[in-house]
């Protein structure tokens, strides 16, 4: 399969809503029972939302996006939910260009910052938000849906990442290049790797690095669906790296990721002037 004659567009037909969900329950399980129905996909179209897909030549859905817009703190805002591409269709580009698509329509309805979650444990979907979506990083959430039934979630705490992605074109630029500096710098790729030890012997040190990496699974999606010990594991020390890296006044800079390697890493740096805090979920 390649990308020629792929349409991303919105959601028209009832029998293109009905695909949806279909996608929704064949991507998250058949037990997964926060599916967005057929009712809310289109109702939210006329409210401001985003519910579009990506169309093969044959019109078979391949992949969607889904979000609601809102007002925070006098400005208009969009949350996006779900995202999803079917596993045949998801080496070519396809949620990117789902993301740009959900961008462009939230910025001409006057919408300034799109927010979501994902599972910091997922690497592909790391790589994908800070180095070729140039988001930036809101909070750490732990255990935000609780517990669900989907097969996807591994039936562990599901911890995310809030964040978000501002509308305008400059602004994401700017943060894809800083992405990219931070790849290429040898401080950052070769900086020491934060785990409990680390910590510990951190503690009161009047210097710290400029540059810290938090290691995760390359492949997260196999470990949570296969091995529940695992992915508990690797939870627990992620959200302790994590969340010490931001009290300790990190960001997320880039993430460094080749799905040839095990492990991939987040690249953490302090920012060189204050960053003012963005909201969380609006």
């Amino acid at each position: 399969m390649d990308s020629d004659g792929i349409e991303v567009r919105a959601l028209e037909t009832h029998e293109e809503l009905v695909a949806c969900v279909e996608l929704q329950r064949e991507t998250w399980g058949s037990g997964f029972s926060d599916r967005v129905p057929v009712s809310i996909l289109k109702v939210s179209q006329r409210v401001g939302g985003v519910a579009a897909g990506a169309f093969a030549p044959d019109n078979k859905l391949l992949g969607f996006v889904f979000g609601l817009t809102g007002v925070e703190r006098g400005r208009i805002v969009h949350w996006s939910d779900m995202l999803a591409v079917r596993p045949e269709a998801r080496r070519l580009g396809l949620g990117r260009r789902l993301k740009e698509y959900q961008r462009s329509v939230v910025r001409e309805r006057g919408g300034e910052v799109i927010y979501w979650t994902y599972d910091p444990l997922v690497a592909r979907n790391a790589h994908l938000n800070f180095n070729r979506l140039g988001v930036r990083l809101g909070e750490y959430a732990e255990d935000m849906y609780g517990i669900t039934d989907s097969v996807l979630h591994g039936g562990i705490p599901t911890d995310r990442l809030v964040v978000a992605w501002p509308t305008r074109d400059d602004e994401v630029k700017m943060r894809i290049a800083e992405a990219a500096r931070t790849l290429a710098s040898g401080d950052c790729t070769d900086g020491p790797v934060v785990t409990a030890d680390w910590i510990e012997r951190a503690a009161g040190a009047s210097i710290l690095p400029h540059c810290l990496r938090v290691e995760i699974p390359a492949d997260a999606e196999a470990i949570l669906t296969h091995s529940r010990d695992e992915a508990r594991e690797w939870r627990m020390r992620v959200r302790q790296s994590l969340q010490w890296c931001l009290s300790a006044g990190y960001l997320i800079s880039a993430v460094e990721f080749d799905d040839q390697s095990p492990h991939a890493y987040y690249l953490m740096t302090k920012p060189a002037r204050p960053t003012i805090a963005i909201g969380g979920r609006p």
